[in-house]
This record gives structure tokens, sequence and C-alpha cells, in this order.
């Protein structure tokens, strides 16, 4: 700690001296970065238009010391990425206009190759940060071949995005009142048939009205309307089924009331995108 006082102090006089100026050799020189290809495309695509920077070097401070992590292979980043404006900022704009994405958007969006494993066994693909940062997991694994993978990843950013839209115009406690007594901490416990069935439409949405509101939002734009309506209508339980229609409407008046947005025609779009992307 001495040593680092005194460097301060040492430092401090220099900036004080009067007539000293640093010539072209010191070590305090900002470096110089050369520009990718990459990251012309990232500014392009992404910053200059929405504002969003895309970090795919990783940084260790900003993640859990306990986890294995490590940075996207470069190559899979802007095809990913391609995608991800298709699917997700390209769908939002078409329905809800050119400045909706430049106002409700994350700062960053931080990229990283491999999985998040917990300690319970369950795998985090992604998560938001305070509303202004989105972390995509499992970068390097994204193969549109594989469809039922390749929309539960977007699944994913479209629950991300779905806490920021809601931190920007918070959604009414009412919401968390309709299934009052289902919520659990160990919904990882919970078979898809008994979430359906208490009104859920995920074991994970059981966890708090916050990731209930998030995954039916999400569930809802990872298919067409035609196949939601054929997943619900599907749900054995009579009680289960109305639960999640009811939160389905207040879902839609949510979108058509806080942002003027027809959910339903932003679920079409989102999945007009996603057909033109699988392969």
């Amino acid at each position: 700690m001495k040593k680092i006082y005194t460097l301060a102090a040492t430092l401090l006089l220099v900036a004080c001296a009067p007539k000293e100026s640093l010539d072209k050799n010191s070590v305090l020189t900002d470096p110089v970065v050369a520009k990718t290809a990459l990251d012309t495309y990232i500014y392009n695509q992404f910053q200059k238009p929405y504002n969003i920077i895309v970090s795919y070097n990783y940084v260790d401070a900003d993640f859990e010391q306990n986890k294995y992590l490590y940075p996207p292979t470069e190559s899979k980043v802007q095809p990913m990425l391609e995608i991800v404006k298709k699917v997700w900022i390209d769908a939002y704009k078409a329905a809800a206009g050119a400045n909706f994405m430049k106002e409700v958007a994350p700062r960053q969006i931080s990229l990283i190759g491999g999985y998040n494993v917990n300690s319970s066994g369950t795998i985090t693909l992604g998560f938001a940060d305070s509303g202004m940062k989105i972390t995509l997991f499992n970068v390097d694994q994204l193969d549109t071949h594989d469809h039922d993978a390749t929309r539960r990843y977007f699944h994913t950013i479209q629950h991300e995005y779905c806490h920021i839209i809601n931190q920007k115009k918070p959604y009414s406690e009412k919401y968390g009142k309709i299934t009052p007594s289902g919520y659990t901490a160990n919904w990882y416990n919970v078979q898809d048939a008994d979430a359906y069935a208490a009104g859920f439409i995920t074991p994970y949405s059981m966890l708090n009205d916050m990731e209930d509101f998030a995954e039916m939002t999400s569930t809802m734009l990872s298919m067409s309307r035609t196949e939601w309506d054929a997943k619900v209508n599907a749900i054995s339980s009579t009680t289960g089924k109305a639960a999640i229609r009811k939160k389905e409407a207040f879902i839609v008046d949510y979108f058509k009331s806080e942002w003027g947005i027809d959910f339903y025609m932003l679920q079409e779009i989102v999945e007009t995108q996603m057909q033109s992307v699988l392969q």
C-alpha cells in the first residue's frame, strides 16, 4: 500500500510542475489499437444507430470468479450478431418504429463463448444487468441448422430484453396476483406439465412474477400465434390454461397501453425473421 501511495504522490508532483510535458515516448501514451473489420461492423450496425456497444473480449472482472468462462471464437461473433439484429432489433423496429430501439435498448451486449453452469446444475444462457447490459453465453454453439436450439437461444434474448422494457415502464402488480401461490425458488424441480397445470408457461417462470412476465413474453415471441394457441390449447388443466390466457391478455394490453405495440403483430414479425435465418 505504501508503494501505491508513493507512486500516486509522484505522479501528482509531475503533473503540477510548471512547463513539464510528456514526450512521445512516454509510457502513459494511449496505445493505438487497429480497428478490425468486425469492429467496423459492430460500430455501423449497433453502436452508431443504437448506441449499443458490443463486447466480445472477455473481461475477467465483469464475471463471477468461480465460473469457467471464455470469450467467443471471433469468427462466430458477426454471424451471431447478424441474426440477433434481424430477429430481435429489426423485428422491434418494424413493429414499434425506428426510434424504439434507440430509446429502449441496453447500452452494452457482452458475448461469452461457452456455457454458464450454475451450482444447481442449471445453465444460464443470458442475463440483463440493471437495464444497461445484456450478457449472452454459448455464442460458439449457435447453429441455425438446429432449429430448436436456435429458438431457445432467441427465447433467452427476448426474455432478457423484456426485463429492460419492464424496467423502463413497470407493469402493474396485479400481474403477480394471477397465480400468487405458485411461485417457488425450487422451480428447477418442476416438470413442464406441472407448471402448466399451475398456470405457468415454463418451470422457470415460477421463480417470481418478473421471470414469469419475461418467460410468457419470450415464449410467445419464440413461435407463431398459431403455434402458441396450439400449445396453450393442449394444456389439459382448465384452471392452468385459464391462468395462462389471463397472463397473455395482460401482456398484450401492457405492450399496447404502455408502448403502443401490437404484440401479436410483433410476434408474427419475429417469427417471419426467425424463419428467414433457420437453415
